[in-house]
């Protein structure tokens, strides 16, 4: 595929396609305390450039075996981790469904890999990667180590 046939969006963000990421956990410690929540958008180009949301995925997460569950976090988020109306899925299962949709959605617009964007990016991408170590995940779509923080 020539330069000028790519997608608009890969060749805006040199190939990296920007999806916007924000977790909420039982703690500060991405190796010790649980992920509870993750949600991710994926960006289209509008016509006139701009980006718009796409689709959001988003799934509530059971902590995993071990885990610390800090209760200033809880207190301060909000989430009874346990609770059976949250119909969480395994971290494994979780991280899946957000991984399938923003690999398509890289697909889609001819790009190399997804960039974390978020208010607290590194937090965010640090828990992610952490699950993703956990879990066994070979194909985390999204960069190891690149984030944006449009604020």
């Amino acid at each position: 595929m020539t330069e000028s046939a790519k997608h608009p969006m890969s060749q805006r963000f040199r190939g990296f396609l920007p999806v916007v990421v924000d977790v909420e956990t039982a703690g500060f410690n991405p190796k010790k305390d649980a992920l509870l929540e993750i949600a991710a958008v994926t960006l289209r180009m509008a016509d006139d450039g701009r980006l718009e949301p796409q689709e959001t995925h988003a799934s509530h997460v059971e902590p995993f075996p071990g885990v610390n569950l800090d209760p200033a976090a809880l207190a301060f988020n909000g989430i009874d981790p346990y609770h059976p109306f949250r119909f969480a899925k395994a971290e494994r299962d979780a991280l899946q469904l957000i991984f399938q949709s923003v690999r398509k959605a890289v697909r889609d617009n001819d790009c190399t890999r997804a960039v974390l964007v978020g208010h607290n990016p590194s937090f965010d991408l640090s828990f992610l990667n952490a699950a993703v170590n956990r879990t066994g995940i070979k194909r985390n779509p999204l960069h190891p180590f690149s984030r944006f923080d449009p604020a």
